[in-house]
C-alpha cells in the first residue's frame, strides 16, 4: 500500500495534478507587487468607518475581504479568519478589537509575501495598542480610537 501511495505521489509530482485548476490552487502574488485591491478596498472602507465611530457597513465589507482572501489560498487564511470574526462584531468595541486582528493578519501577509501597499495607502502603527493599520491620506486617523477621542491621531507611519 505504501508503495502504491509513493508511486501516485511521484506521478503527480512528475505530471502535475490533472484534476487541479488555478481556482483550487491559486498562484501566489509576485514579490514586489501590490497587495490585492479586492482585500484593501473593503478594508479601507472599514478603517474609515471606524475612524468615524461607525460600523454600519462592517458586515458586508468584512465578508468581501473574507471572500477575496479565500481566493488567495492558504497563505491568506489568517486574513480570511480575521475577516469572518470581524463580520460577527456586534458593537464598536468588538469591531475595533477584531479590526486589530485583521490589520495584523494583512500586515503579516504583506510582509511575508513581500507585497507593497498601492500608491496613496500607508501602513501606520498605534504604539499604545501595538497594532498596525492601513489608511489613505497623509493625516493619521487612528481607527482604534475614533474621531471623538484625544488619541484620534496617535500613531506613526512606517
Amino acid at each position: 500500500m505504501r508503495t502504491l501511495t509513493l508511486v501516485a505521489l511521484l506521478a503527480v509530482a512528475a505530471l502535475g495534478c490533472p484534476g487541479c485548476n488555478d481556482k483550487a490552487f491559486p498562484k501566489a502574488p509576485e514579490a514586489g507587487s501590490e497587495m490585492s485591491r479586492a482585500i484593501l478596498d473593503p478594508y479601507l472602507k472599514i478603517e474609515a468607518a471606524l475612524v468615524e465611530d461607525n460600523i454600519d457597513s462592517l458586515r458586508a465589507n468584512a465578508g468581501g475581504i473574507a471572500t477575496a482572501a479565500t481566493a488567495l489560498g492558504a497563505p491568506a487564511m489568517k486574513i480570511d479568519t480575521a475577516a469572518v470574526q470581524l463580520s460577527a462584531a456586534g458593537d464598536l468595541a468588538a469591531a475595533r478589537d477584531r479590526f486589530g486582528a485583521l490589520s495584523e493578519a494583512i500586515d503579516t501577509y504583506m510582509t511575508g509575501m513581500k507585497l507593497k501597499a498601492p500608491e496613496g495607502v500607508k501602513v501606520a502603527f498605534c504604539p499604545m495598542l501595538r497594532k498596525p493599520w492601513l489608511q489613505e491620506g497623509e493625516t493619521l486617523a487612528n481607527p482604534y480610537y475614533g474621531r471623538n477621542n484625544e488619541m484620534a491621531t496617535c500613531g506613526s507611519f512606517r
